[in-house]
């Protein structure tokens, strides 16, 4: 089963602000559009359109400012939901998860008879609509429960696969954005049918060969992967849309030092830690860039995250005020479990006297060879005489 929340954030606001409920909203507004709800999506709106344009497009919108806890909270009580179901969960995003249930038919039912219960237990216990798709391969369920959406269950049975896939457009096909769309229907494939019907050499030598085999295999229904259980994260960030307003650096820095707080409290709570920290930045004609900088030990505090994110802020900021900023965005990376992390002796530490308490304990319980520094490894320790008091 593929299992997603339709229009996560909107939904979200909704679900908090009776006066929400059945009006266009988007979560954001400032620069660019996080989420629309299905309101707004009738008028066009859609992510990451700028807000200016989404309000143009729908004069009645209603801009959220984004509620970051509220949507974590959330998140997690649905996946407390998903475990309930199957013990088999791999979450792909805060709001989606792919659920295998194919061992539980005698326990719990049909995936059908299952997937609709998932549903009712997330609209009952969390208040949200949430769409399943349902099929033989992960590629499938995904596409069934975009076709379902919204707040819909979609089973595609095994012998109506193909029936189901090939009609639709080459959109639908994991892979392919604008580009390889355009690429595909301007050879004439509109549908999955003509990409399939089509011989793979040709599919590789239009779309490239990695890209031609991966869609020749998709547009079978041929997908082996299984569901990824137990996965953990690689990296946890946070961003902030910023829109076309010109901002100083001190108000910048005010922004990325509240972003770096988000991460880093997110991080304790999972009790993971990191050592590279990322920050992406996207200016006024669109283009991107990032910058990072690696740590010596993975860590959780706040301090010295921050502040490596705010030396890579002063390294990027003339390029910033060149193109101007509209979305800043931070993350930690190599993230590991925080119990594996290796304890480091605070040798740079102004308090000196702790440290060398702490030797002497040490030399007392296990005798005076049991430490020695290091640029005496290998060398003659030599015969101390001590020095005999009054």
């Amino acid at each position: 089963m593929h299992a997603d929340l339709d229009s996560f954030y909107a939904s979200v606001e909704q679900r908090d602000d009776p006066a929400l409920r059945n009006r266009p909203v988007a979560v954001g507004g400032g620069g660019v559009i996080l989420a629309a709800s299905y309101e707004a999506k009738r008028f066009g709106v859609y992510t990451p359109m700028p807000g200016y344009q989404a309000k143009r497009l729908c004069p009645d919108l209603v801009f959220v400012s984004p509620r970051f806890e509220a949507y974590s909270a959330t998140s997690k009580a649905v996946f407390e939901i998903f475990d309930d179901t199957t013990p088999l969960v791999e979450g792909i995003s805060i709001d989606e998860a792919f659920l295998d249930v194919g061992g539980l038919r005698k326990l719990s039912g049909t995936p059908a008879e299952i997937g609709a219960t998932l549903r009712h237990t997330v609209l009952a216990d969390v208040g949200l609509p949430i769409t399943v798709g349902i099929a033989r391969t992960k590629f499938l369920a995904k596409v069934a429960s975009g076709v379902a959406k919204p707040d819909g269950l979609l089973v595609v049975e095994p012998d109506g696969e193909l029936d189901f896939l090939h009609p639709l457009p080459v959109e639908k096909l994991w892979g392919v954005g604008q580009v390889t769309a355009d690429k595909l229907n301007a050879r004439g494939l509109f549908t999955v049918r003509d990409v399939a019907a089509l011989d793979p050499a040709a599919l590789s030598a239009l779309v490239g060969i990695a890209a031609g085999r991966q869609l020749s295999s998709l547009a079978h229904n041929v997908d082996a992967r299984r569901g990824e259980t137990g996965k953990r994260r690689g990296s946890i960030g946070s961003q902030h849309a910023l829109g076309r307003t010109k901002r100083t650096h001190d108000e910048i820095e005010v922004i990325l030092r509240g972003i770096i707080d988000r991460i880093t409290c997110r991080m304790r709570n999972a009790e993971r830690v990191g050592r590279t920290i990322v920050l992406r930045f996207r200016f006024d004609d669109f283009t991107r860039a990032t910058r990072s900088h690696s740590l010596p030990q993975a860590t959780s505090a706040t301090s010295p995250i921050q502040s490596t994110a705010l030396t890579l802020l002063a390294t990027a900021w003339p390029m910033i005020e060149e193109r101007g900023l509209t979305l800043i965005g931070a993350s930690v990376a190599n993230l590991e479990n925080e119990m594996c992390v290796q304890l480091v002796i605070p040798f740079d530490r102004a308090e000196s006297a702790e440290l060398d308490q702490a030797i002497d304990a040490v030399r007392d319980r296990f005798g005076s060879a049991a430490l020695t520094r290091a640029d005496r490894i290998g060398s003659d320790p030599g015969f101390g005489v001590p020095l005999l008091a009054d």
